[in-house]
C-alpha cells in the first residue's frame, strides 16, 4: 500500500515506455519519434529498440533530445532464446545504460533480464498474448517488475493487445507484479497515442522516473485520469475524470463496480479483497480505461 502514488508531493508525468525508431524496425529516426511524442503532450519517452544482431545490438542514445520540460529514458527490448511455443523472447528494460553490453554466447532471456535489472532497469514482460507467452515462460523472468497489460499496436493491428487476464493469473498465484500500458509504436499512425503511463515523481529526472516505475508509483491509461485513490479503514475512495464505470477487481472473481453518467467518485468496501489484492479500473463513456497497479493487503 505504500506504493500508492496519490496524495504525495511531486507530479504525474505522462510517458511511453515502448516504441521504436529506424535504429531497429521503426519508420522514423530517433529525433523525429521524440519530437512527435513531445509535441503530442508527453513528458517523456523511452525508445526501446530491438536488441538483436541484425540491428547491431544498437541502443538509441536519446540523451541529446532532453530538455527542461521533456526527457527520455534509455531502454531496449531484449530477445534471447525461445519461448515454449518456439517464439523469440521479448522483454522490456527501461533505464539501462546506453552502452549496455551485447549478450554473450548462450546467455538466456532470464540471464539478460537479470543483468539489465542489476544495472537498475525496470523490467517488463511485454505483449504476452501477441505471441502466445505461457505462464511458465513468464515465471522464468524472476527479475520482472511488471506485465504489459495493454499494447496499443497489438490491439489495433491483430486484436491481441489486452493482458490483464494473463497478469492476474500470476497475481492470483502470489507474484507481486505491477502493470503498464504502452503504444509499442513503429509507424506513428494507427499505433501510437493509445496507451501510456502516468508516473509520479518529484521531477523529470530519468533516474527518478525509473525508481518510481520499479516501486509501482504510477498508473496506466488510454485517456481517463485517476485523481486519487485513498484507503480509509475498510473503505477505498476513488476520484477521477468523468467516467461511465468505476470498478475494483481482486483475486479470483472478487469485484465491485459503480455505473453512471459522468461519475467522478466511488467508494468500495475492501474487506472482501483483503486476502490478497485489489486494483481499480476507470472506464469513460468512449470505452477508454485507466488502471491502477495492484494494491496488496497481505
Amino acid at each position: 500500500m505504500d506504493s500508492l502514488p496519490f496524495g504525495r508531493s511531486g507530479h504525474f508525468y505522462r510517458g511511453n515506455l515502448h516504441t521504436h525508431s529506424t535504429n531497429s524496425d521503426g519508420d522514423f529516426p530517433p529525433d523525429e519519434v521524440v519530437r512527435r511524442y513531445r509535441e503530442a503532450g508527453y513528458d517523456f519517452v523511452a525508445l526501446s529498440e530491438h536488441f538483436m544482431p541484425q540491428y547491431d545490438y544498437r541502443i538509441s542514445d536519446t540523451r541529446p533530445f532532453r530538455s527542461e520540460d521533456f526527457t527520455t529514458i534509455i531502454a531496449a527490448e531484449l530477445h534471447q532464446g525461445k519461448t515454449l511455443v518456439d517464439e523469440r523472447w521479448h522483454a522490456l528494460a527501461v533505464g539501462i545504460p546506453h552502452d549496455f553490453a551485447a549478450p554473450e554466447n548462450g546467455e538466456t532471456q532470464a540471464e539478460i533480464t537479470r543483468r539489465a535489472a542489476d544495472t537498475g532497469a525496470f523490467i517488463g514482460i511485454v505483449h504476452p498474448s501477441w505471441y502466445g507467452l505461457s505462464l511458465e515462460d513468464a515465471r522464468a523472468i524472476e527479475s520482472a517488475h511488471a506485465i504489459e497489460i495493454y499494447n496499443h499496436g497489438s490491439h489495433v493491428e491483430v486484436d491481441r493487445g489486452e493482458d490483464w487476464p494473463f497478469c492476474e493469473q500470476l497475481l492470483n498465484s502470489g507474484w507481486r507484479l505491477n502493470a503498464f500500458a504502452t503504444d509499442d509504436a513503429h509507424r506513428l499512425t494507427h499505433d501510437w497515442l493509445g496507451g501510456w503511463v502516468n508516473v509520479h515523481a518529484e521531477s523529470l529526472d530519468p533516474g527518478e522516473l525509473v525508481e518510481s516505475l520499479k516501486a509501482g508509483r504510477f498508473y496506466s491509461s488510454q485517456g481517463p485520469e485517476i485523481h486519487d485513490v485513498q484507503l480509509d479503514g475498510d473503505k477505498v475512495h476513488i476520484s477521477c475524470s468523468p467516467a461511465a464505470t468505476i470498478s475494483a477487481q481482486g483475486r479470483g472473481s472478487k469485484s465491485r463496480h459503480e455505473e453512471g453518467d459522468g461519475l467522478t467518485q466511488a467508494m468500495f468496501e475492501v474487506t472482501r479483497f483483503k486476502d490478497a489484492y485489489m486494483r481499480i479500473t476507470v472506464r469513460d463513456a468512449e470505452g477508454r480505461r485507466a488502471w491502477t497497479n495492484p494494491i496488496w493487503f497481505q
